[in-house]
């Protein structure tokens, strides 16, 4: 049985992932600062994001979120009663199965969110030349 060779890296290829790296920080970075500046901490804007994108097959639920935020179920329950408890989430009871909730925005919520993934969209413009700069170097590598 013969072992693979291990791919050679060129110094190309560590400039383009340290690039691609930053420009992502650079977007985490902003997007921390707009959160913070609309009085949200940040993960509770991913939250907020992650509810109102979701398009899964299963309703979105405590589960689903912790799933989408990479995050341990009772820490998403923690933070679906901290969105509650500032009125930003609504727990609905589902009418099939009454020992299990949905998670909805509220209207305050979907206009904070409004706004912020307008600013968000905006700054994903002004970074997209770099990054798909950097996906072309990526594909063409590979």
């Amino acid at each position: 049985m013969q072992s693979a060779e291990p791919e050679r890296l060129s110094q190309s290829d560590y400039e383009v992932l340290s690039r691609f790296r930053f420009a992502l920080r650079q977007f985490t970075a902003f997007s921390s600062r707009a959160a913070q500046a609309a009085g949200l901490p940040p993960q509770q804007h991913q939250a907020l994001l992650t509810i109102k994108g979701h398009a899964g097959p299963a309703p979105m639920s405590v589960g689903v979120l912790a799933e989408q935020l990479l995050i341990a179920p009772q820490t998403a329950t923690e933070l679906v009663n901290r969105l509650a408890d500032g009125g930003l989430v609504a727990r609905v009871v589902d009418k099939h199965d009454r020992r299990r909730q949905t998670l909805a925005l509220t209207g305050k919520a979907e206009a904070l969110l409004g706004s912020l993934t307008v600013a968000h969209l905006r700054e994903m413009r002004q970074l997209a030349p770099e990054l798909i700069t950097l996906l072309q170097a990526l594909e063409r590598r590979g």
